[in-house]
Parts: C-alpha cells; sequence; structure tokens
C-alpha cells in the first residue's frame, strides 16, 4: 500500500512505478469527489454519493472511508494472474486493509516541505481552500503512517522515489519467496 497526505505523489509515483513493472497492478479506486481539471479519465472511478453507497452496502470494497467530506473505496482486487497489488490509499483505509492482512506492506510517501507540497497540490489543480484543507490534514496523516508503514520514502526526487520504491517491491517479494521455502 501506498499512502501519504495529499501532495505526496502517490498517484504520480503510482503510475510510474506499475508501467515498470509488469507484475504490479495498480487498484483503481472509487470516489465521489469530482475529477480535477486535467486529471485523467482512469485516475479513479469517479461517481455519486448514492451508487458509492450503494457499492459499499453490498460489500464491494475492500475498504473505504470519507476524507474532507468525500467518499473514497477500493473494490475488491481482480489483479492478472501472477501479478502483485499496489494501492493508492489514505491512512483510514491503510488500516482497514492491514485489519484483514495483516502482512501487507504499508510504504509512507511524504512530500520534501510543506511548500512543496502546498505547490504540488495547487499545480494539480485544488482550490485554495482544498489545499488548505488538505495541509491540516498533513501532519495526522503523516503521524499516523509512520506507525503503520513499514517504510517510507521522502519523495523530492520522482526518479530517485521510484528506485527506492521499485527496492521495497523487490524486497517484499524476495521475503515472500523465502518464507514459501
Amino acid at each position: 500500500m501506498l499512502i501519504g497526505p495529499g501532495g505526496a505523489g502517490k498517484g504520480t509515483l503510482a503510475r510510474l512505478l506499475t508501467s515498470k513493472d509488469p507484475h504490479l497492478w495498480l487498484s483503481r479506486s472509487w470516489t465521489t469527489r469530482p475529477r480535477r481539471p486535467g486529471e485523467d479519465d482512469d485516475a479513479y472511478v469517479f461517481v455519486d454519493r448514492a451508487e458509492f453507497e450503494e457499492r459499499a452496502r453490498s460489500g464491494g470494497f475492500v475498504e473505504f472511508a470519507e476524507f474532507l467530506g468525500n467518499l473514497y473505496g477500493t473494490p475488491w482486487p481482480q489483479p492478472p494472474d501472477g501479478s502483485d497489488v499496489l494501492l493508492e490509499i489514505d491512512l483510514q483505509g491503510a488500516r482497514q486493509v492491514l485489519a484483514r492482512y495483516h502482512d501487507a506492506t504499508v510504504v509512507l510517501l511524504v512530500p520534501p516541505s510543506t511548500d512543496v507540497q502546498r505547490e504540488r497540490m495547487l499545480e494539480r489543480g485544488d482550490s485554495l481552500d482544498q489545499v488548505q484543507e488538505r495541509l491540516a490534514k498533513s501532519k495526522e496523516e503523516i503521524e499516523g503512517g509512520r506507525a503503520i508503514a513499514r517504510h517510507v520514502v521522502v519523495n523530492c526526487d520522482i526518479g530517485a522515489s521510484v528506485a527506492e520504491l521499485e527496492a521495497i517491491v523487490e524486497a517484499t517479494r524476495s521475503g515472500r519467496r523465502e518464507k514459501d521455502c
């Protein structure tokens, strides 16, 4: 699981990581938030609150939570055979997944500074109000993330961060192979 506050670079790094690793499958979350200007149509499954809540009532999510007035959830993963699953989720969702899958690997992604974080959110199209709300929640998300994460990656440089994540994925896979022996 890749977790972290808004503006840490989770979406960008998750896409880059999965594009480089054919055996890593990125789960596509659902959300009730509106699509940001310029955001890819496939960044999320964008739905209204009623559709989301119906899916949640029917047990369609491995995790879901409300964050700043919007609902986010991860459908039960259905990756291709031989693939590892990457979840790009928030702290609440990670806690829910860990309650079910105790051996899941959590990576906390943090921005190098609040100024960089603010700039990233503004560049992606968040309003100033949204940026302030997300920044206010960041300390809680980072502190909570540090409590459950096996790894922390400071996203200063995209190339270095992807390489670090690749090494974490490989180490996790190696650890699983050793357990299988």
